[in-house]
């Protein structure tokens, strides 16, 4: 099992839902989260004045899943959040040892 960790721009959630809905897999987790990568943050302008805003709002998405389905998910992830500019997100697999259905005692990838 593996579990999928995709930082993405809050804008695209909606296509990403869609797009693992589409693949067959709708069960996700959505963290709002703040960060930054190469773009480093943005510098706007509020009544005349410039501040650096460092931190920017980003969502973060989890899936667990069998070891078979993570290269749809990914790309399922990807074609649906690029917008092909700085500050698309990052995607992170993880293996997952164990996992535990708590309504039925279920155990393994009979649990997802």
């Amino acid at each position: 099992m593996r579990e999928i960790r995709a930082i993405i721009r809050p804008e695209k959630l909606q296509d990403v839902l869609a797009a693992l809905e589409k693949v067959g897999h709708p069960g996700v987790t959505v963290y709002q989260v703040e960060g930054h990568g190469r773009q480093a943050g943005l510098v706007e302008q509020f009544r005349g004045r410039e501040f650096r805003v460092d931190l920017l709002p980003k969502l973060e998405v989890r899936i667990v899943c069998r070891d078979e389905e993570v290269e749809r998910i990914l790309q399922a992830i990807v074609s649906s959040a690029r917008t092909g500019e700085i500050g698309d997100g990052k995607i992170f697999v993880y293996e997952v040892k164990e996992a535990l259905r708590i309504r039925s005692g279920e155990r393994g990838e009979e649990a997802l």
